[in-house]
């Protein structure tokens, strides 16, 4: 039994409060039928436990919750088993518009079949036009409103260009106005992989919600009040969201943290960081495999992350986890009209 277990008298309940973002098993009393008691067994994230009881978010992603006088067992049990399966079949544009479904800005408005999207300057992902498909008008007067839009936000006006999936005259119209252009690639992995990549995993916890000591560890968080709102409003966008994150010392920020969002088949990951102190030791790739079960949980196969062309590092790290580059596409910064 746990020490400082709050069912301690429960010697088959081998969980506390201390395993909040472990995957565990449960059994409670669900309820009586001819004074018979009838329990129910769930197998999930553990993601609270307080005076209200207890929340598990089993792979069904719809949080079970009950007081804890209702519980009968419960055990903490290893990541989830992902099976070995292909990468999904996705086009450049299909995964574009799934990372922007992952990502999704503050404030989005249509233009055509372009999408402006805007979050306080938080990320160019989150204040860019998605430039996808058909802007409805010749592309010269689209890059006129997509710059007049930015600039009543106070915001530069980047465009993300897609090939194929942008319109294929676009980087032509970009250049005759000088665009200055930043690469960033896409790279993918089969989930079973990467959820056995490492060690360590039992040092990660999982939650719905970044947390204030997630938040410190986030280097893209400003002081700026607006832009920390719209950060926020982002980290927490998505079809199914999980903060990760290895506690440090009482009173310390994690040692590590990152971020995963399944849409369907595929995980898009980020948000992924470890304090310089805590490098080389296996933290980030921990991290990145509990996400991937967690995903692979769900019915995920597919991971899929962003990560500048030029950070090195970085993409040293991804190509050990197995990630090999889908696509490339550019942020377009529009000069100035």
């Amino acid at each position: 039994m746990t020490t400082g277990n709050p069912a301690g008298d429960r010697p088959e309940v081998r969980i506390d409060r201390s395993d909040v973002g472990r995957r565990v098993s449960v059994r409670r009393l669900s309820e009586f039928v001819d004074d018979r008691p009838v329990f129910r067994d769930s197998i999930g994230v553990l993601t609270s436990w307080d005076e209200h009881g207890l929340t598990i978010v089993p792979r069904s992603g719809e949080p079970v919750s009950f007081p804890e006088k209702l519980l009968v067992a419960g055990k903490v049990v290893p990541p989830f088993p992902a099976r070995r399966a292909p990468l999904p079949v996705a086009t450049p544009l299909e995964l574009q518009r799934i990372a922007g479904r992952g990502w999704p800005a503050v404030e989005q408005e249509p233009l055509g079949e372009w999408t402006l999207r805007a979050a306080a300057g938080f990320t160019r992902r989150a204040n860019s036009v998605q430039a996808l498909g058909d802007p409805g008008a010749p592309l010269p007067q689209a890059l006129a409103a997509v710059r007049d839009w930015y600039a009543q936000r106070g915001l530069p006006a980047y465009v993300e260009v897609v090939t194929p999936g942008s319109p294929d005259a676009l980087r032509s119209e970009l250049d005759r106005l000088g665009a200055g252009y930043a690469p960033t690639l896409v790279r993918t992995v089969p989930l079973a992989g990467l959820a056995r990549a490492g060690s360590g995993h039992d040092r990660v916890r999982l939650a719905r919600t970044a947390d204030a000591a997630w938040l410190s560890a986030y280097r893209r968080v400003s002081g700026d009040p607006a832009v920390e709102a719209a950060a926020r409003q982002v980290l927490h966008g998505g079809p199914s969201v999980w903060f990760a994150s290895v506690p440090g010392a009482p009173g310390q920020p994690p040692l590590a943290i990152g971020r995963c969002v399944i849409d369907g088949p595929w995980a898009c990951f980020g948000a992924v960081e470890v304090q310089p102190y805590a490098r080389r030791a296996g933290l980030g790739t921990a991290v990145m495999a509990v996400l991937a079960s967690r995903a692979a949980e769900e019915g995920a196969s597919g991971g899929y992350l962003q990560v500048e062309a030029e950070n090195a590092g970085a993409i040293a790290l991804y190509d050990g986890l197995g990630f090999t580059t889908s696509h490339t596409y550019h942020y377009a910064l529009l000069p100035q009209g």
